[in-house]
């Protein structure tokens, strides 16, 4: 599919599902690309940590494409750029602090001179082809989250990226009301917005209202004080430094992504005021009423520093009366993981804090009252809910439509929509899908693999070695091993009926190899099902004498 005379819209991830974020915009034969990213694995991928977009759309149309912009730093908008981006081979754009998030990326996977990285000024401006960009800073929880503001022939777009409304914000100086205003003015054919928060009906609150949650949440701790939170959010990470000076606490920070935010916000001119750090053996020999540990792993997430705090492998100790709190919301789908790691330190006697006790956290996406007001600014003639499940896209196009914007559309990841000219409309379907990252190897998410791996996962696999003489005769037993097949007490009992099985179908029907293997096959896993109920995977191993 080429763009003609029109301006069109295609998701490849992002829609329909909150992370991933892949957006294709389409005009007079060229494409461009908003963002690059990925997300964690989930129990339905076991083995994998990241899940990638399947960019098979544009990869077989990549003369076509011009480059690709960036938003912010955030792993659902850049992290599958050391992994995808040399493949499409186009430029990337990003402003400052971005861009030194991409180029370590790009060094550790050795593609610095495979993939060439732009760096724009903040609010500065570019063009691509027919489209041109203006970057427009807005709130939230990391530096340079942007705006794009797309001018093309057939109108202005104004992308959000993720954003929020902050009166104090810590970092970075996001867009007025009037800036905003201003560009509506101007006029504006699409918003393309964040659907994350659209069931809350408060604004996501301020960066300033969290330190003063914090301060009093760890006023009167007398052990050590723990805080988790986003290694990405060095807002929050900045008013954890403050925190810490007023209360006379010592900083220590846990976790290399930390590190990594930390030492890039500084190079970027950001995290200017905040204090010194002590390393982990220092730390351990304060009074333990003069420290504050910073550590990643509030998700959950097993090899982060906080799983390995809470069980007892990493220098870092916490005992009776320490305090854990977590300043962080808990992402649907890591409930199991982070309670697995709340018991372990509540059997240590540990106090905790959430969200759910103190305001300890605030979110970086924008609830009713900020879309509102965006709306108010922004006033499109279409909404284009993204950045969300399909429910919190169709949600936000209701509101925008109860607020006075004309038109919405709800798509999904595939959807390709003409927005000009005319009224927009879904005028098509591509193939979109994941990819799985595996140890070093990219793989379809629903490919052999990974569907192996779920029904190993599920059954089990067993084994069979058999030996056959040059007629094709029995020598010795069937030879089986079986793993997480769930049979234990009586395991040599089915061992032995599994091989008897095996043995009685060699001699019956065909004598070409690939019949006997399949008969063995079929006969020993029908012996698992008669034992357990379970269909294991079943490998049948011939060997000729």
């Amino acid at each position: 599919m080429k763009p003609k005379d029109e301006l069109l819209f295609l998701a490849l991830g992002g829609s329909g599902e909150i992370g991933m974020n892949v957006n294709l915009y389409g005009c007079q034969g060229k494409w461009v690309m908003v963002d690059l990213g990925m997300t964690f694995g989930d129990p339905n991928y076991p083995g994998i940590e990241l899940v990638l977009p399947d960019l098979s759309f544009i990869e077989e149309r990549r003369k076509d494409l011009l480059g690709i912009v960036l938003t912010h730093g955030h792993e659902d908008h850049i992290g599958a750029i050391p992994y995808l981006a040399a493949d499409l081979g186009v430029p990337l754009y990003a402003t400052p602090f971005t861009a030194g998030l991409i180029r370590l990326k790009l060094e550790e996977e050795g593609l610095t001179k495979e993939v060439k990285l732009h760096v724009i000024p903040n609010e500065g401006s570019f063009e691509l082809g027919p489209f041109g960009f203006r970057y427009m800073p807005l709130a939230h929880s990391i530096p340079e989250g942007n705006a794009l503001v797309i001018d093309t022939p057939y109108g202005r777009i104004f992308h959000t990226g993720d954003w929020k409304l902050d009166d104090q914000p810590l970092l970075g100086v996001p867009s007025t009301p009037e800036q905003l205003t201003a560009v509506g003015d101007q006029g504006v054919l699409a918003l393309v917005c964040d659907s994350t928060n659209v069931f809350n009906d408060k604004a996501s609150g301020s960066e300033g209202d969290v330190r003063e949650g914090l301060m009093q949440a760890i006023e009167g701790a007398r052990g050590r004080v723990l805080v988790t939170t986003f290694a990405s959010n060095a807002a929050r990470v900045q008013t954890l430094g403050e925190v810490a000076t007023a209360m006379g606490r010592k900083v220590c920070v846990a976790g290399r992504s930390l590190d990594r935010i930390i030492g890039m916000a500084k190079a970027s001119g950001y995290l200017k005021d905040f204090p010194p750090t002590v390393d982990w053996d220092d730390a351990m020999k304060l009074p333990r009423d003069e420290v504050m540990i910073i550590a990643t792993g509030g998700q959950g997430e097993a090899r982060a520093a906080l799983a390995r705090i809470a069980f007892d492998s990493h220098p870092i100790k916490l005992t009776d009366g320490d305090l854990v709190v977590f300043s962080s919301k808990q992402i649907p789908g890591n409930e199991i993981a982070i309670g697995r790691i709340q018991n372990a330190l509540a059997a240590k006697n540990i106090v905790m804090v959430t969200d759910r006790q103190a305001e300890v956290h605030v979110s970086g996406h924008p609830g009713r009252p900020e879309l509102e007001a965006m709306y108010r600014w922004i006033r499109p003639e279409i909404l284009l809910p993204v950045h969300g499940e399909r429910r919190h896209m169709a949600e936000q196009a209701r509101l925008g439509l109860a607020t006075g914007i004309p038109n919405a559309v709800v798509q999904s990841n595939g959807d390709l929509l003409r927005l000009a000219p005319g009224a927009p409309a879904i005028i098509g379907r591509e193939e979109v899908g994941r990819l799985v990252l595996d140890g070093d190897v990219i793989l379809p998410a629903e490919g052999a693999t990974m569907n192996e791996r779920r029904k190993l996962g599920l059954h089990g696999q067993i084994s069979v070695a058999v030996a056959l003489d040059a007629k094709g005769r029995l020598i010795g037993r069937p030879t089986l091993r079986t793993q997480g097949v769930p049979v234990e007490e009586d395991k040599a009992d089915f061992l032995a009926e599994a091989a008897d099985d095996a043995a009685d179908v060699i001699a019956k029907g065909s004598h070409e190899e690939e019949a006997v293997r399949e008969r063995i096959r079929l006969a020993v896993r029908r012996a698992a099902t008669r034992w357990t109920g379970k269909k294991p995977i079943v490998d049948v191993l011939l060997i000729r004498a």
